[in-house]
């Protein structure tokens, strides 16, 4: 595996693979991987010829209060960990090599479709930090293919519609959810989860089948499912950010006659802020 800290080193790099006629697939991550980072990576090797994963804690993401700090910083287990899934490229910039010019003169890539509501609405200019990140990183390793976990499927339908607007040539791939066995999404977070709390916060998972059976059964009264859902998870012990039934392309409010319908719940452990989502076509 080459290791990369410049954009400039990079790009000759990737320019010499596609003179050889190679495609270039990509992953971008925040470190801290685990066994789902793994399988995109996996993913990646499946539908190209050379695999980049970026590992860049990006602060622009992060809000008032959230852990940039705090976040886990495990580079050299995560460098032994790409090297065993047989990664080509890692880029592992500086805060200084994506901003240049400093975060707070940072040009900005802004998708207002989507980004107001749900994990949204709880982190202001979150999704304005990943969809500038992003669009850089587009920019530096220009894939042809880059892979995200349906896990976080706001953030996937966000960069979808920023590709689509920017006319960016690269094709969004989605991975399916990588779970423990109890059902809980993989996720960096998973680590703020305290013992006494691990075995019960399957519930968010749990209730988000639970309502995918309500309404494959026949269920349209979704207000009263969510409701019913919110608070079963406070009676589990932990506080609701949401819990919401949308249409699955736009993240609205679902009608009763959608077809297309995503089911995305957010609950907070005294340390962690966890995300989910199951899907169904009717």
């Amino acid at each position: 595996m080459q290791v990369f800290h410049h954009v400039t080193s990079l790009r000759e790099a990737l320019a010499q693979a596609r003179k050889d006629g190679k495609t270039v697939g990509f992953v971008p991550t925040m470190g801290n991987l685990h066994d789902a980072h793994i399988e995109l990576v996996k993913i990646a090797q499946q539908h190209c010829d050379l695999v980049v994963v970026s590992i860049f804690v990006n602060r622009l993401q992060f809000g008032l209060n959230e852990d940039w700090d705090k976040y886990p910083r495990t580079m050299e287990r995560d460098m032994a960990s790409l090297r065993e899934a047989d990664c080509d490229f890692l880029f592992h910039p500086d805060e200084s090599e994506i901003y240049p010019n400093g975060m707070d003169q940072q040009t900005r890539v802004v998708c207002p479709a989507m980004t107001d509501v749900l994990c949204g609405a709880s982190r202001p200019g979150h999704f304005e930090g990943v969809t500038t990140v992003v669009s850089k990183l587009f920019n530096i390793v220009q894939p042809d293919k880059a892979i995200f976990g349906i896990k976080d499927f706001q953030q996937l339908a966000v960069i979808r519609r920023m590709v689509e607007d920017l006319c960016m040539p690269v094709e969004i791939v989605a991975a399916p959810v990588h779970r423990e066995e109890d059902g809980l999404a993989m996720s960096s977070r998973n680590g703020y989860i305290t013992a006494e709390e691990r075995p019960k916060v399957a519930v968010l998972n749990q209730l988000l089948n639970w309502a995918k059976d309500e309404i494959v059964a026949g269920r349209r009264d979704f207000a009263d499912l969510e409701t019913e859902a919110r608070k079963r998870i406070e009676e589990s012990g932990f506080r609701v950010d949401y819990f919401s039934i949308c249409y699955s392309k736009d993240l609205q409010p679902a009608a009763d006659d959608d077809k297309e319908i995503t089911i995305l719940g957010a609950m907070y452990t005294s340390a962690a802020r966890l995300i989910d989502n199951v899907s169904l076509e009717l």
